[in-house]
């Protein structure tokens, strides 16, 4: 009978413990939780509501259905916005992650100085995007351009980088080059993870620097990879601030970008409901390419314990 009534008072002190820790743990969470329903999903419920509308803004609001949808799809400037952020993501995302993988392995040397140039390379990815902008007007300058003053310096004739609508794009992603250093610090960190005793074993197989870096170091690199993979996609569909202050969308449309075409329809031409089923459309295509890739990520994203199945 003793045993009995220690065993309830143990159940209810373990009870009344565990509700405290459920307590505790919603009172912590309670500032995030009322943040995220107040500034994000909160507006996003309100913009997918004004997507079924036309609104102005200083007009009211007046439900449409799917007109706004339906316009879209019949819009070239959509469409063109759309093609102009594809070619962006589709062509500038694996270059950049490939000279990223370039620089990490570089700097994964131990050399002197290499702290020096590890510093260099991240730096500008710190740089406020405005004032990298900025300074890439200037490179890109035609007459005083530090581009153009490299292509005359080995005897090429300059170009109208920013200026020519068959260079534009090709130039925003050669800007956007400058900023690899926040991908090499993730890639460089999975080197360092890397056990060093597998390079051991392919020594002693006779494993050449090629074999080694195929079979161990870019297998074992895939989950760095796959993350900036995803979250360079999500900011390339995303590009805006580099088109607005550089190009305005131009020359003749070439990087209207699709958030810059948002942003027009929302705060230049006041139309809200257009530009909140753009906003949902953006949402439902990243969603699409994520989930497209962590479905394949099991065909190619390798872990440490794969290696030891």
């Amino acid at each position: 009978m003793g045993f009995h009534s220690l065993s309830q008072r143990w159940q209810q002190n373990r009870r009344s413990l565990l509700w405290s820790e459920r307590r505790d743990a919603f009172i912590f969470l309670l500032p995030w939780i009322i943040g995220f329903l107040v500034f994000t999903a909160g507006p996003m419920l309100a913009s997918l509501y004004i997507s079924f509308t036309s609104w102005e803004i200083v007009t009211p609001s007046r439900w449409v259905g799917l007109a706004q949808y339906t316009r879209m799809f019949n819009d070239d400037r959509f469409w063109l916005s759309l093609w102009n952020t594809s070619y962006y993501v589709f062509i500038g995302v694996p270059l950049h992650l490939f000279l990223a993988l370039l620089a990490a392995l570089a700097m994964n040397k131990d050399l002197r100085g290499i702290r020096f140039f590890r510093t260099a390379y991240y730096v500008p990815s710190l740089t406020p995007v405005v004032a990298n902008s900025i300074l890439w007007i200037w490179i890109f300058h035609p007459e005083w351009g530090l581009a153009n003053g490299f292509l005359r310096w080995i005897g090429l004739e300059g170009l109208y980088w920013l200026q020519d609508p068959r260079l534009a794009k090709p130039a925003f992603i050669l800007m956007s080059f400058w900023t690899i250093g926040g991908q090499m610090i993730i890639l460089l960190a999975g080197l360092k993870g890397i056990p060093h005793s597998l390079y051991e074993a392919a020594d002693i197989d006779g494993a050449n620097n090629w074999q080694r870096f195929w079979h161990i170091t870019l297998p074992l690199l895939t989950p760095a990879l796959f993350f900036n993979l995803i979250i360079a996609i999500i900011g390339a569909f995303q590009v805006f601030t580099q088109a607005y202050i550089m190009t305005e969308g131009g020359p003749n449309h070439a990087t209207l970008f699709y958030l810059l075409y948002l942003y027009r329809m929302a705060f230049e031409n006041f139309r809200m409901g257009y530009a909140s089923a753009m906003a949902w459309v953006l949402f439902l295509i990243v969603l699409v390419f994520t989930i497209i890739q962590f479905r394949l990520s099991d065909r190619w994203v390798f872990y440490e314990g794969d290696l030891r199945k």
